[in-house]
């Protein structure tokens, strides 16, 4: 008995340390597997949140505000003089009820498809210049003028696919005289000289030779005030001489080069 005790005792002392490795070997693995996942949680947080910084950045460029919900404003322009006058700002309406007329030289701020509407509600711009009339027959009509260049816009882009902001912008840069003529007098004598015109002259004669084109093409004929529109705007953004503005802007270029 005595022996069997002794052997007893050796063998308790080494089955303990047993069950105390295996009790002590569970929570470290479980413990390495509960890191394993936290790592790997943190890591799909870190893609998602890294994944919806790029679609908030990529949204932010797409998303915003388009001219009549359509269209979009964001365009390169080629003359760079007329980049800090050529106002392309997103605006859904462009419609400011003169907020910007307070000083001289704030009609930049105005966005450049409302200055074509104020244009074309210039009295004078439809009759005046062809029987003297000095009425028009969309003076102070903001509203309706806005519907044509809407409608001219939809027209542009069934003919052409492209964007018709776009081929505003390049209309206006194309109808844009860089040269005109001044009178100098010297005593009793007076001639033409030839000087360069400000950015923003430059600006306000190309929506002018815009308006005026389309004021022409619509007098007399059947077509829509829309139409002529939508003629004069793609003819100048091709640079073509059936455009009024940009015949009427080589005229100028052409006589001043002969003043010089």
């Amino acid at each position: 008995m005595g022996k069997k005790k002794k052997k007893a005792e050796k063998d308790a002392p080494d089955e303990e340390p047993e069950e105390e490795v295996e009790e002590d070997s569970d929570p470290t693995e479980e413990g390495s597997e509960e890191s394993g996942e936290n790592e790997k949680a943190d890591t799909k947080v870190t893609e998602a949140t890294e994944g919806s910084d790029e679609e908030a950045k990529d949204d932010g460029k797409d998303q915003g505000l388009l001219v009549f919900g359509r269209w979009s404003t964001n365009i390169e322009i080629y003359d760079k003089g007329l980049i800090r006058y050529l106002n392309l700002k997103a605006v859904g309406v462009p419609h400011f009820s003169g907020i910007y007329t307070k000083k001289r030289f704030w009609k930049s701020k105005y966005n450049i498809i409302e200055r074509l509407a104020n244009r074309l509600m210039t009295p004078g711009m439809i009759k005046g210049r062809v029987k003297g009339r000095r009425t028009s027959n969309h003076s102070g009509k903001k509203q309706k003028v806005l519907k044509i260049i809407r409608r001219a816009f939809e027209l542009l882009h069934l003919k052409t696919d492209e964007n018709p902001v776009e081929l505003l912008v390049r209309a206006i840069e194309n109808s844009a005289p860089r040269e005109d003529t001044t009178r100098i007098s010297m005593g009793g004598i007076s001639y033409q000289s030839s000087v360069d015109v400000a950015p923003q002259r430059r600006l306000d004669m190309a929506l002018h030779y815009i308006a005026l084109g389309t004021a022409r093409r619509s007098y007399n004929t059947p077509l829509t005030i829309e139409e002529c529109l939508t003629e004069e705007i793609l003819a100048a953004s091709r640079g073509d001489q059936n455009s009024f503005a940009v015949a009427k802007k080589e005229e100028k270029e052409r006589i001043a080069y002969s003043a010089r």
